[in-house]
């Protein structure tokens, strides 16, 4: 019974082959779409908690919009990030596992 013992430690990730130029120039790209988000959604959070007029139920809501979209863009643009600004396509099985259920948990 003792048959294929091998476990499955990372993930191949396939996409489109791109040089390292484009993967920097997406890099970038990438990284101030993430600074923009969450300097916007921040800005948002803080004028909402900062005024007392703004503590009214929809920015109550809106406020809890903020934080799932800052929480929905940190499950998984560092990692792409990361994967860009290396030049690897890899991805650890405990990563991915944990970026699946970020993401269906935010979403859901």
């Amino acid at each position: 019974m003792e048959g294929n013992q091998s476990w499955v430690t990372e993930f191949i990730l396939v996409g489109f082959q791109l040089s390292e130029e484009m993967e920097l120039l997406l890099f970038g790209i990438f990284s101030l779409l993430y600074a923009f988000n969450l300097l916007a959604n921040g800005m948002i959070l803080g004028l909402i908690s900062l005024d007392p007029r703004l503590h009214s139920p929809m920015y109550y809501f809106l406020s809890h919009l903020a934080i799932i979209d800052i929480s929905y863009a940190s499950s998984n643009l560092p990692s792409l990030l990361e994967n860009l600004l290396k030049h690897k396509n890899t991805i650890s099985c405990f990563s991915c596992i944990m970026q699946t259920l970020l993401i269906l948990s935010l979403v859901l």
